[in-house]
């Protein structure tokens, strides 16, 4: 049981969910969202006030202006994308402090949350009659 425990304590303190997260905008300002996937991704469709950072960007230069005293929670597209624990892996490898949005803009979007950016529709084209 204590080998348990243990494991889940550890999970919490690297991952986050939409709930925490959005209650965490409200009240904290030293936590800046991360979208860590491609820049194209995130004008479409990205979490409010996240700033774009495709993790293949990540080093020196595109870091200079991030304070390493913030806590950085960063998402990918859900499940199965594996760009926002690549982004965590190099910002946590260079000293910064990072969550792991769990489900990622997917679940954002399912538990009602809103999203900024040109959301492109899929629609059949209109054949005129």
């Amino acid at each position: 049981m204590e080998e348990q425990t243990y494991y889940y304590k550890e999970k919490l303190r690297f991952e986050t969910d939409s709930f925490d997260l959005a209650e965490a905008l409200k009240t904290n300002p030293d936590v800046i969202v991360i979208d860590a996937r491609t820049a194209d991704s995130f004008r479409q469709e990205h979490i409010p006030g996240a700033i774009s950072l495709p993790y293949r960007e990540i080093g020196g230069e595109t870091l200079a202006n991030l304070d390493q005293l913030k806590l950085y929670v960063v998402y990918s597209d859900g499940f199965g994308c594996h760009a926002a624990t690549k982004a965590a892996y190099h910002l946590s490898r260079l000293g910064y402090r990072v969550r792991e949005l769990a489900g990622g803009l997917e679940w954002w979007k399912r538990h009602g949350y809103e999203t900024n950016g040109y959301k492109i529709e899929n629609r059949v084209p209109s054949l005129g009659y």
